[in-house]
């Protein structure tokens, strides 16, 4: 039986809910529902105009509604008064397909005919940096190689400790906390779960973190490559497949300990890597960090061609552990659910047609990637992208032609108005453009 959020809301003195649903585009919608209404809005949903948002759909469609799941429900830790719900977008009766949670929920089941459940964990990079976007925050982090700088991590330590501290209370099990490769950059990492509950917490994360950077007088940016010389921001995934409590993508004979069901799944991104960039690597400002030359540290820790290795960075798909691999494509600003639908629908692919991955490379592909001719690419820019995941027929498959169509449109739609403003190329400043429409991804 579901969760009643009005007794809940009773129990817990929750005065407010933030029902919420995240668009194609990734921006994190909402209403403010006071708790003698949230009965009514758990049965029925709260409603919204899709046009609205960043969907496919026009001012004459019908409301659309955004049912809540009782069991996402975060209790705000800095403000109890407030529970934060996502939610999957209805309309006319049905689930809107083009609903990114919604879209990964499709794809959990379809793993699921196979007994099977995926686990995840994200990693997720971030810059403190002025209000007005134009420098980091904290003038005296100038190291050459700033990566773990205690002095500059504890600079910020009541900013950290009171992220840390709402995620030990929500029960995320943080485990560590650092000031990552770029001066101004941090990351905060939590315990891995099932890919829903990941997503989930990956979307309040990057709303928490913001919310908690202004109280403090910071700002709090998750964008790709929001400065030149620095290195951009990653949000790297761990990901295993398990059968209850069995991991299935272990195995201990194996040289990295990777099962053959791992090998096929790992397979399945890369045959798909090139489509899904669009998915992974949303924005225009994506493809500064793809593909970029080395960083003030010397190394931009991004990849730029298709391959895998073991504990190895420099590849797109690494094997730290058996019974996991990384997924080092992904940036900030993807979009926490189609990020893992993508990765889900694509090591599907893998499995049901066995894709071989190839042999697992160990070379610094950073510097040889010359000796690999071969290896396919990553797109250089998003229309690059947009275009291969429009081609795509096992990407439409998974989520429908329709749904890719919608995607591929308001994405062309963006480029448009960048285009109207500005001129992409790597070799010149990030536009104000990339600023003013990235910053707050």
């Amino acid at each position: 039986m579901s969760k009643n959020l009005s007794k809940i809301a009773k129990a817990k003195k929750i005065k407010y809910f933030l029902i919420s649903f995240v668009d194609l585009f990734g921006v994190l919608r909402s209403k403010l529902v006071p708790a003698e209404a949230i009965g009514e809005m758990q049965k029925n949903g709260a409603g919204f105009a899709g046009f609205a948002t960043w969907l496919d759909m026009s001012p004459a469609d019908t409301d659309m509604f955004a049912i809540p799941d009782p069991d996402s429900l975060i209790q705000l830790p800095w403000n109890k008064e407030v529970g934060w719900l996502a939610s999957d977008l209805w309309m006319s009766g049905k689930p809107v397909d083009a609903s990114p949670r919604v879209m990964l929920k499709k794809q959990i089941e379809e793993l699921s005919k196979k007994n099977l459940k995926m686990k995840s964990g994200v990693e997720c990079e971030y810059f403190l940096i002025s209000q007005d976007g134009s420098k980091i925050a904290d003038e005296r982090d100038i190291q050459s190689k700033p990566c773990y700088d205690q002095s500059a991590l504890m600079r910020r330590y009541d900013l950290i400790k009171e992220i840390c501290d709402s995620m030990i209370e929500m029960g995320w099990n943080p485990y560590q906390n650092d000031h990552e490769d770029a001066n101004g950059q941090f990351e905060m990492n939590w315990d891995y779960d099932d890919c829903l509950i990941t997503a989930d917490r990956h979307v309040f994360f990057k709303f928490m973190v913001k919310f908690l950077a202004e109280k403090h007088g910071l700002r709090a940016t998750f964008m790709p490559k929001p400065f030149e010389n620095l290195t951009g921001n990653g949000c790297h995934a761990h990901i295993s497949l398990w059968e209850g409590k069995k991991n299935k993508f272990l195995d201990n004979g194996n040289k990295l300990g990777l099962s053959k069901l791992a090998y096929n799944f790992l397979g399945g991104i890369m045959h798909l890597a090139q489509p899904l960039t669009a998915f992974f690597n949303p924005t225009v400002n994506s493809y500064r960090r793809i593909n970029a030359p080395p960083t003030k540290s010397g190394a931009s820790w991004s990849p730029s061609s298709i391959s895998y290795t073991g504990n190895n960075r420099t590849h797109m798909i690494r094997v730290p552990d058996p019974g996991r691999f990384e997924l080092r494509l992904m940036d900030g600003s993807a979009n926490p659910y189609l990020l893992q639908a993508g990765v889900l629908a694509a090591g599907l692919h893998g499995m049901n047609n066995r894709v071989d991955p190839g042999e697992p490379l160990s070379c610094n592909m950073y510097t040889d990637y010359k000796n690999y001719p071969n290896l396919k690419k990553l797109p250089d820019e998003i229309e690059e992208a947009l275009e291969k995941l429009e081609k795509n027929k096992e990407i439409k498959d998974a989520f429908g032609e329709k749904t890719i169509n919608s995607y591929v449109k308001l994405k062309n739609s963006e480029i448009r108005n960048f285009n109207d403003e500005e001129k992409f190329d790597k070799r010149d400043p990030i536009t104000i453009w990339e600023k003013n429409n990235t910053l707050d991804c």
